[in-house]
């Protein structure tokens, strides 16, 4: 059945988040997603005059290339997928989640091949520094389950805060803190389980509003690569390669994670021994967007969160680049609302944002009350 909001969504993606031209190339990559918001996609393709390339897929069909995959066989599929990729101007990537566990099973080995010779070099080595592109999820029954919503109610949330966002509007809200952070030398992060150092001198900020993930709003540089000294806990779940992670904790010598724990120490540290660069940093990111609250272990939501922010060990954006390469991007996150434990972070000696609330003026203006 069609719904009004496809065509609103669709519309939304192409002409603001990848802002398509006429003649461009532009890859729908769909998992488990439904026909219809497909076909409102291809309309909306079409509209500008772009050229639609759909590939449609499913997320049992990728744990079966993943489970049985040889370095050959992967190194096949990436050879491929790549040229592809070369040829695309712009990437839509959107995905339902059914089951967030689906790759739970196949091993760490297996879920290592998978990133380190699929996804490094199809989407962190060509989709990313080299294609307009956005990510976003599909709602689903799960998704409103992990939110702990109705389904209905989760569907009016999602369109809420993706279509309903005046984006361009947070885009200006998000200028002067985006400069500040872009001068700034050094950040010092306290809280529970928190007391955490690192400088930012000379890598720049960049604002996300609405232009990469639907939903979006967050700003975020990035730590010089060996300058992270002390220890992190994060206070929200999230799972990777199908197994939720909890009571996440990090202690950092000379940039380098040498100490992580969680509620399965020792495959976390399966993950952190993916290659070198999955045991450094590749961003540091402000959550800033006023309608998402509470964590549902998705992470293109909950990045977002109002009062959080995020630290995410693996590879480091072209955009913002510290040099640190790794076929991981976990962004893991904290959220420092008073409800949470509170903290606070301060920038070159003055307090940016306590207890999740922004109280230097040249981030205000991305305070909830502010941006609704």
């Amino acid at each position: 059945m069609k719904d009004q909001r496809h065509d609103e969504l669709a519309k939304l993606l192409v002409e603001y988040s990848i802002r398509l031209q006429a003649g461009e190339r532009c890859l729908i990559q769909s998992v488990d997603v439904p026909v219809e918001m497909v076909e409102a996609l291809i309309r909306a393709v079409y509209a500008v005059g772009g050229h639609p390339i759909v590939n449609m897929t499913s997320e049992r069909v990728q744990r079966a290339l993943a489970a049985e995959a040889s370095v050959e066989s992967i190194a096949s599929l990436a050879e491929t997928e790549s040229d592809r990729m070369k040829k695309m101007d712009a990437y839509i990537g959107i995905r339902a989640s059914w089951n967030e566990l689906e790759m739970g099973d196949i091993g760490a080995d297996k879920s290592s091949l998978y990133r380190t010779n699929y996804v490094q070099p199809v989407h962190f080595g060509i989709r990313v520094p080299h294609t307009k592109w956005v990510v976003l999820r599909y709602p689903t029954p799960t998704m409103a389950y992990q939110a702990a919503m109705s389904t209905e109610a989760f569907e009016d949330f999602y369109y809420r805060v993706s279509v309903g966002v005046d984006y361009a509007a947070m885009s200006r809200a998000m200028d002067r803190a985006e400069e500040f952070l872009s001068l700034a030398k050094s950040v010092h992060i306290t809280g529970p389980g928190t007391d955490l150092r690192f400088s930012i001198e000379g890598l720049p900020a960049v604002k996300c509003d609405g232009s990469a993930n639907i939903p979006d709003g967050e700003v975020y540089t990035c730590p010089v690569r060996e300058s992270v000294e002390g220890m992190i806990s994060y206070n929200t779940p999230s799972t990777l390669d199908g197994f939720t992670y909890r009571d996440i904790s990090f202690r950092f010598e000379k940039g380098r994670i040498i100490e992580a724990k969680a509620n399965d120490s020792e495959r976390i540290n399966q993950v952190l021994d993916t290659d070198d660069g999955a045991r450094y940093i590749g961003e540091f990111s402000f959550g800033c967007n006023p309608w998402i609250e509470s964590p549902m272990d998705n992470t293109l939501f909950d990045e977002k969160i109002a009062g959080s922010f995020h630290f995410t060990p693996g590879n480091a954006y072209d955009d913002c680049d510290n040099g640190n390469r790794s076929a991981v991007h976990w962004d893991l996150v904290c959220i420092q609302r008073p409800e949470w434990g509170g903290g606070e972070i301060s920038i070159d000696g003055e307090l940016i944002r306590k207890d999740g609330r922004f109280v230097h003026e040249a981030f205000q203006a991305l305070n909830p009350d502010r941006l609704k």
